[in-house]
């Protein structure tokens, strides 16, 4: 199968150092490599009647499926390998339970697949593959809890990502100077000179965000110093269960709303309060958008969702928009925010402060709404007074933020109290007035 390989992939796969770690541009096959490679130590401990024992690390549930499904079975099913496969829970607490892939041979070798997390990183000893490991939530930890799995002799640690800035355990291997560590990296000239097919003129302009292309494909560790939202703060967050209409359980939600018309996005943030944890259940784009459709898009949310409050902005050409919902949706729970220097620092408090509680989900992996939350910076004004920017290009300019910061405004005020009091009909006054 390695013939079928570009010779960057080759290099990675031969590689058969203890600790390995591999630095690729995005879409350059490091999963579907190193699911390779463990492929072929399961299928050789076969031939010589023995058993090896791999887990994989992901960044979420529907991540470690993808690397089971068209990475390890596929391999295994290559190489003739026979294999069951199963799914089970595993338990991280009493309250908190994980899918759990696993694919088990004849002789009795085994690969598991699960999300990353500190609790599932113990209670191994096993070879381990940390697959897009910068954008893992709480790194640091999982690493701690991880490297006594791999501390017996012989086992073998694979670690492969993009960057994600400097805030996290990956960026710490990659940069460090210990020389037990084989490290490769591939960008993606790199790459495109060793036969990957991509036209890489067309991916750069059809990306339009020089930051991303930059960290995603040239491999730089962005500064992080100036970003309102660090990548540790939005890895910290993410769900891959965020951001699924299907998923709302029928619970309060609060809304926030970024009016755009033309050049940037129009952007419907809605969130469910559960416990006190606001969930993504939709996050609706749309560019270019009529005011007839923006209206129809607001009622829908409406009509779907059980809408508390609703925070709008209102600057600009979105005083009418803000009025006309109202009127169709009350003003008690639709609020316009003019965009003011003093209001936006207020939004941007209230929804770091969410982000930091990791008191809200996101959806997992959505590189387009990660860069807008990533791309808002504080600046300060002319006259020393703060200020937030973020370059206006094809991807707005943090729409997809702005509207997640008025969703957690919308959110402060808490749910809605409702109390009836039955009013006594007319039978029941008479009545009380005979008795007195």
């Amino acid at each position: 199968m390695s013939g079928l390989l570009y010779p960057y992939q080759q290099r990675w796969l031969e590689d058969d150092s203890r600790f390995k770690i591999g630095m690729f541009a995005r879409q350059t096959g490091k999963t579907f490599t190193t699911t390779l490679e463990i492929a072929q130590d399961v299928a050789f401990a076969e031939l010589e009647k023995r058993r090896v024992r791999w887990v994989i690390l992901s960044r979420g549930e529907r991540q470690a499926k993808e690397a089971m499904d068209e990475g390890v079975k596929l391999h295994l099913r290559a190489l003739n390998a026979g294999f069951e496969s199963m799914e089970t829970d595993f338990r991280l607490s009493d309250k908190t339970t994980v899918r759990a892939l696993e694919v088990a041979t004849t002789n009795g070798s085994k690969i598991t697949a699960l999300p990353a997390n500190p609790d599932t990183a113990r209670g191994f000893s096993a070879n381990v593959f940390l697959d897009e490991f910068a954008f893992h939530k709480d790194s640091h930890a999982i690493w701690r809890a991880l490297f006594p799995v791999v501390s017996k002799p012989g086992l073998k640690l694979r670690v492969t990502s993009t960057p994600n800035g400097k805030g996290n355990k990956f960026y710490e291997l990659m940069t460090g100077e210990a020389d037990i560590w084989s490290r490769h990296v591939v960008d993606i000239y790199r790459a495109v000179k060793d036969g990957l097919p991509r036209d890489i003129a067309a991916l750069k302009e059809a990306l339009n965000d020089d930051d991303a292309w930059r960290q995603e494909y040239e491999l730089e560790w962005l500064d992080e110093a100036s970003a309102w939202l660090p990548w540790e703060l939005i890895n910290g967050v993410e769900h891959d269960q965020a951001g699924i209409p299907e998923l709302y359980a029928g619970g309060p939600c609060y809304v926030g709303i970024d009016i755009g018309r033309r050049k940037d996005l129009f952007v419907i943030w809605v969130f469910e309060l559960v416990g006190d944890v606001l969930w993504t259940r939709q996050v609706i784009e749309r560019r270019g958008a009529s005011f007839a459709e923006q209206d129809q898009l607001l009622d829908e949310v409406f009509s779907r969702y059980r809408v508390m409050r609703c925070c709008m902005d209102k600057t600009g050409m979105g005083e009418k928009p803000v009025e006309d919902a109202q009127r169709r949706h009350g003003s008690t729970r639709v609020e316009g925010v003019l965009f003011t220097s003093p209001n936006k620092l207020t939004l941007a408090t209230v929804g770091k402060q969410r982000f930091e509680d990791k008191g809200l989900r996101i959806p997992m992996g959505n590189q387009a709404l990660r860069a807008d939350l990533h791309k808002l910076q504080k600046v300060a004004g002319p006259t020393g007074a703060p200020r937030f920017v973020a370059e206006s290009d094809a991807g707005g300019h943090a729409d997809r933020a702005w509207a997640c910061f008025l969703a957690c405004n919308a959110a402060e005020t808490g749910p809605v109290e409702y109390a009836y009091h039955p009013v006594p009909n007319k039978n029941s006054m008479r009545g009380n007035r005979r008795s007195l």
